[in-house]
């Protein structure tokens, strides 16, 4: 429980906080025991882990949807909320800015001054400051030469994807605010759809990229930025469907008002944020390449 006293909100002791922390030692302890090869314990406390970080998310998060469908929170609340989402969102922003900038300055500055006269002689010999590179290890080994992936295949059926699911979220967010409950779940079924469909797409290109273009994360710089930038904005994307699957749930269970409904506005943000984040990589990665 919780209680409101003048413009400020007391929540009630918690344990999610607790459980929380217990979650975050052992996932923590497992990656040093994995990374050590400390086998089997760093599988089973990795296991213990997110399965305590499972119980955390869903009983906090539950928590907080119950006290918000009780009227429990006020309008200091919701703003709390609402900044708390802002700046989550603007240091997810910094966390794709330093892998853009990465991109950007090894293919701008670096792979340039390594071609300058006074460089070269440094090098290998044939040295070519040519995008996208793997360095010398296509002259050391031809085998390991790569193809980068084409724009106008499936990096581009997954753009029109995801800027469907951009329509598709902002329908169902009007039909919210219409009151319109079937519009609201049909357009959160089809987000989350689109949004499974992209993840499939992604699946195979990574598949078609390793077997067909021998384009590895081991490939130079640019295998790196690729899979690390387009990686990432993958897990984004999941987090992203499975936050909307939630509030699909939810709104199937008659949660959320016209005037109240900052869990589905959330979840739309950051989906927004997933979407814009998608065509920056869709510019630099696929079509400036």
């Amino acid at each position: 429980m919780s209680s409101t006293t003048g413009g400020y909100y007391f929540p009630a002791p918690s344990k999610w906080p607790v459980v929380g922390s217990t979650a975050v030692f052992f996932i923590g302890a497992g990656l040093v025991m994995w990374m050590n090869e400390i086998q089997p314990y760093g599988y089973a406390s990795l296991i213990i882990g997110f399965a305590i970080l499972f119980y955390m998310l869903t009983g906090w998060f539950g928590q907080v949807a119950q006290e918000s469908e009780a009227g429990m929170n006020n309008h200091q609340v919701d703003a709390s909320y609402r900044w708390s989402m802002g700046w989550f969102i603007f240091s997810e922003v910094m966390f794709f800015s330093a892998f853009f900038g990465a991109l950007y300055y090894a293919r701008v500055f670096s792979v340039p001054w390594l071609g300058d006269v006074d460089n070269t002689a440094n090098l290998w010999q044939g040295y070519a400051a040519a995008w996208p590179t793997v360095g010398p290890a296509f002259e050391l080994d031809p085998a390991k030469a790569f193809q980068s992936m084409g724009a106008w295949g499936i990096p581009a059926i997954n753009t029109a994807l995801l800027l469907a699911s951009g329509v598709t979220v902002t329908y169902a967010h009007h039909a919210l605010q219409a009151n319109n409950r079937k519009g609201l779940v049909w357009g959160l079924v089809a987000t989350v759809a689109l949004g499974a469909i992209f993840l499939g797409f992604q699946i195979y290109e990574y598949i078609h990229a390793y077997s067909d273009l021998n384009l590895k994360l081991t490939s130079g710089i640019f295998g790196s930025t690729f899979y690390m930038l387009t990686g990432f904005h993958g897990f984004h994307v999941t987090l992203g469907a499975i936050m909307l699957f939630v509030i699909l749930i939810r709104s199937m269970k008659g949660h959320f008002k016209p005037d109240h409904h900052f869990g589905f506005e959330a979840a739309a943000w950051y989906w927004h944020f997933v979407d814009v984040v998608w065509l920056g990589l869709f510019i630099f990665v696929y079509v400036l390449v």
